[in-house]
């Protein structure tokens, strides 16, 4: 099933330039795998060595965090959105 995938800029080179792919999979998981595919090299900016996605990375289908659902086993459907957004950190303490 195809879902869009929203890139952040960091890693629009590696798609091709763009903000937004299309990718398929029954699983969080599996369209990322997908991306990687499509796409060399992206799997090793969202997952580490052990195959845990990266601190740093949060990802969203539907404006939900997945931590917050089934973390990359979370299913989607045709039609979802699935947003890579990487963690920002920074910024003065008051």
């Amino acid at each position: 099933m195809a879902v869009k995938v929203r890139i952040p800029t960091p890693l629009q080179k590696l798609a091709g330039d763009k903000s937004e792919v299309e990718a398929e999979g029954a699983t969080v998981k599996d369209v990322m795998n997908n991306l990687e595919t499509l796409y060399p090299g992206m799997q090793e900016r969202l997952y580490s060595e052990e195959g845990e996605l990266r601190r740093f990375i949060n990802i969203y289908i539907n404006e939900e965090d997945i931590r917050f659902l089934e973390s990359d086993a979370t299913p989607v459907k045709d039609g979802d959105v699935i947003s890579i957004i990487p963690a920002i950190a920074g910024g003065v303490e008051r």
